[in-house]
């Protein structure tokens, strides 16, 4: 065992990528209220000094860290468990989500109730790849078993390939950003991502995101790739990683980019802080993390094993 691979290296990576998602999905989620649109428009941090709450975006990414604190891989079971214990309503959950993991609470199986989901087709909807990126940084010296294990943790919600595939991706793009031996560059990434990605129309939008590396306007370019608005994992991961990419030393920029093109602006800022956190907390600016709300008591604090 490598330094980079002891478990105790393993959390403080995953635990900066968490940070980082919680980051861009609370301060993300400030820009769906209409007061704060002008402010999003100049790049301003939103009115007044309250802490910024985050969504179920980084409260499924609590369970999928704490999963891996657990037992050092994902435990589909235990993740299903954790998801449907820890579930807030009042987070912003999806409604077919909501049921589901209500159901699972009241002793449904969640193998039957994600089969079932959209007419027996799963959802492709894009929340296992909002909640991903710690896994990534996690299996950073194996950004293979990486994306096995961001397979298997989409699974315990959404069936469809399209959106096990945008898990795949981002857990990808968090592993290689989070490299010990020092960040890829942009074209270096979405390569590396695109490798491990199985063809479907998140890969396909992958390739045409490589391509658009150079494009300076991010409104063009999430107008070819999709922002979210369609909630759906193709309309959302390559868009994110387009961002993430082209911004892997400078939060900031990487979060204006992301957020002033609209869309589901939470989730994609969420994926596009948690590739970054996954550098490491340095990556991170203090003064935002400061107005972002503390991670859940139930977080745990380091590995069991």
């Amino acid at each position: 065992m490598t330094a980079d691979s002891s478990s105790g290296r393993r959390y403080a990576r995953a635990l900066a990528s968490l940070r980082g998602l919680a980051l861009g999905d609370a301060l993300g989620s400030q820009y769906f209220v209409p007061a704060n649109y002008p402010f999003l428009k100049r790049r301003e941090l939103p009115g007044g000094s309250g802490t910024w709450q985050w969504t179920d975006d980084t409260e499924m990414a609590c369970s999928v860290l704490a999963v891996l604190a657990l037992h050092g891989r994902i435990d589909q079971d235990a993740l299903a468990d954790s998801f449907a214990r820890h579930h807030d309503f009042d987070r912003g959950y999806g409604p077919a989500v909501n049921r589901m993991l209500r159901l699972v609470r009241e002793g449904g199986d969640w193998r039957t109730l994600a089969a079932e989901l959209f007419n027996g087709q799963g959802s492709w909807g894009n929340g296992a790849a909002m909640r991903i990126a710690p896994l990534g940084a996690w299996y950073a010296d194996d950004p293979e078993q990486a994306t096995h294990q961001a397979e298997i943790s989409a699974y315990t919600t959404h069936q469809h390939r399209e959106a096990v595939c945008g898990a795949m991706a981002v857990a990808a793009a968090a592993a290689l950003a989070a490299d010990p031996a020092g960040p890829p560059k942009a074209e270096d990434l979405l390569d590396g991502v695109i490798a491990l990605v199985p063809r479907s129309a998140v890969g396909a939008g992958l390739r045409r995101a490589r391509d658009m590396l150079d494009y300076g306007d991010a409104t063009t370019v999430a107008a070819v790739l999709g922002c979210g608005r369609r909630t759906t994992a193709h309309d959302t991961v390559p868009f994110a990683l387009w961002s993430a990419a082209r911004s892997l030393g400078d939060f900031e920029r990487a979060f204006w980019t992301t957020a002033q093109v609209g869309g589901d602006v939470d989730t994609t800022c969420a994926i596009v802080g948690g590739v970054l956190g996954a550098r490491g907390e340095d990556v991170l600016p203090a003064a935002w993390l400061a107005r972002t709300e503390a991670l859940p008591a139930w977080l745990p604090e380091a590995p069991a094993y």
